[in-house]
């Protein structure tokens, strides 16, 4: 509730139009009840005064004129703070999610978050609008024949009295019941969305195992869960106890008037005009059975949202930190790094290398190698020692000059569904045209994008699934060399380049080298052979360092990864 106040409290002046215009609006809604209630009296007496019914019927047209304007005031306010609100948090949730670890991102489900970013976000604009306008209004609307009962007999303040007495006991067991339901509903939700982003993500290795019916039946029950939890959610609603006593509620002050009016306590304009302002009692609970949905799914929204926002973001932006030109020097100090689940990655890693240098890293699968070389831009953080750049330990840089000196190309290839050369261009949007191809054929890329009809302005699908394997490394070493990186890793970047094409990528990636630090993850002797230093990694843990010819003649786990036995 606090934080959804800070948000309210940033449009305070619309917060304060809704009220006003629903405090208005009820009144004048009030009004109407009472002028009738006086037309009947004018009728029913023994001289009735017709022209008198003439003024009563001015009031009538405009007070509700009025109402009408107020009316329109409140729920142009009550939209307005919903949408605003819908704004900002979606701006404040998308800015924290951008801002987080890796660690973070790895472990939360793509399709979980996309629910909370979207329909959760969405919901919570419901819960203000209408939710929370309707609810300002019917209470206002509930107190009206409370106030307005003792203009005619103080007694029958009874009726209503009673009346919100139980609602708002019903109104409290209903809640209670409702809270944790709608909870259910949003999480039920959430899983659906993230077995739906899931499939679809990985809908290759779906189809090209043929399991869309397995996938299909999975997805079904995700949905019928779904549905169940949404049906539960209607059962209790269709329960709202304020349904009848709305109905008691008038019959029993419809009952009462009439006995005040045998005793010659009231007139009959009187119990027409008090039956009237008991109607309006109808609007508060009706919408209510709606309303207090909406903000019970809206809280349970905002307690999704703010799980994200509140989650700790292992790696801090250090905008005060270190933010010099990198010469790219690096050195590992007893570095030791554990994943939140506790598997142990690195053990006590030290090596030093100097600016300019060409660093192979070479291990089986899983020997920490991408691990490693994610140290260095704090993708992660280490968990014991340090990693050194230009004598600076990582952590004391300011994050995004760190990052923006480092490129890394994985073997994992992400490009965004723009064109070529708004993703050549993603790391230096301000890069010319001529920049943009002299980059791409530095990557031996410009060849074939030209053979596209639209060439650089061609637009490319989500992960370049529009585009072969070799073409799409191709663009992320473009990328890559239009940043001008103080360091370069390259991590299996050519493992999907033809052998003519791996020629004229080696000489390319040899010449960018030149300069700056190079870290290369590889099994391609070709790629080997060229390092100033190679690092085995096995388990881990260095288990040889040194030159290529140095490791065949002193290593013989480096002599298995290329000589047969």
């Amino acid at each position: 509730m606090r934080w959804l106040i800070s948000h309210v409290r940033l449009y305070w002046y619309l917060f304060l139009l809704m009220v006003l215009g629903a405090l208005g609006n009820a009144v004048l809604a009030a009004v109407v009840p009472f002028l009738i209630g006086r037309a009947f009296n004018l009728i029913a007496s023994p001289s009735p005064y017709v022209r008198g019914l003439i003024p009563l019927a001015g009031l009538l047209i405009l007070s509700q004129t009025l109402r009408s304007v107020l009316q329109f005031a409140r729920n142009a306010a009550s939209e307005l703070l919903a949408q605003r609100l819908e704004r900002d948090i979606r701006d404040e949730l998308y800015i924290d999610l951008l801002g987080k670890s890796m660690a973070f991102h790895h472990l939360q489900p793509v399709g979980e978050i996309m629910a909370r970013a979207t329909n959760d976000v969405r919901e919570i604009n419901y819960m203000f609008s209408p939710g929370i306008n309707l609810i300002v209004g019917s209470t206002a609307f509930m107190l009206m024949p409370l106030l307005g009962a003792q203009r005619y007999h103080p007694a029958l303040m009874l009726a209503p009295a009673l009346f919100i007495l139980f609602y708002i006991l019903a109104l409290i067991q209903y809640l209670h019941e409702l809270d944790p339901i709608t909870q259910e509903v949003r999480e039920r939700f959430g899983r659906m969305n993230t077995h739906l982003t899931e499939v679809l993500d990985g809908i290759e290795t779906v189809k090209a195992a043929a399991q869309e019916e397995r996938e299909i039946r999975h997805f079904r029950h995700l949905a019928r869960r779904f549905w169940q939890a949404a049906v539960h959610q209607g059962d209790v609603e269709a329960r709202f106890i304020p349904l009848l006593l709305i109905g008691v509620a008038t019959a029993g002050g419809f009952f009462h008037a009439l006995w005040l009016y045998h005793r010659g306590a009231l007139q009959v304009g009187d119990i027409v005009g008090y039956v009237g302002l008991l109607q309006l009692l109808r609007f508060p609970t009706f919408v209510s059975l709606f309303s207090y949905a909406r903000v019970s799914t809206g809280l349970a929204a905002s307690r999704r949202i703010l799980e994200l926002l509140n989650q700790r973001t292992e790696v801090d932006q250090n905008p005060d930190g270190y933010a010099g030109k990198m010469r790219g020097e690096v050195e590992f100090q007893h570095v030791d790094f554990a994943y939140p689940d506790g598997h142990v990655a690195l053990q006590d890693i030290t090596f030093h290398v100097k600016p300019g240098m060409r660093v192979a890293i070479v291990g089986q699968t899983g020997a920490g190698k991408t691990t490693l070389v994610k140290l260095i831009n704090r993708t992660y953080d280490v968990t014991r020692g340090r990693v050194l750049v230009d004598g600076v330990d990582v952590r004391d840089w300011n994050l995004e000059a760190l990052r923006r000196q480092i490129s890394i190309i994985e073997q994992d290839i992400f490009l965004f569904s723009r064109t070529i050369r708004e993703n050549i261009a993603f790391g230096r949007p301000d890069a010319t045209m001529e920049e943009i191809i002299a980059a791409a054929k530095a990557a031996q890329a410009h060849e074939f994008i030209m053979s596209f009809k639209d060439g650089y302005d061609t637009v490319i699908g989500e992960r370049g699934v529009t585009l072969s394997g070799g073409q799409r490394q191709r663009l992320a070493l473009a990328r890559a060399f239009l940043t001008d990186p103080a360091i370069l890793i390259l991590d299996d970047s050519t493992s999907a380049i033809d052998s003519a094409t791996e020629d004229k990528i080696q000489r390319a990636i040899f010449a960018a080298s030149k300069g700056r630090t190079t870290f290369i993850i590889t099994h391609r002797l070709s790629q080997i052979r060229w390092a100033h230093l190679i690092i085995l990694l096995r388990k881990g843990r260095i288990e040889a360092m040194g030159t290529h010819e140095e490791l065949l003649e002193t290593s013989p786990a480096y002599r298995r990864l290329f000589v047969r036995e």
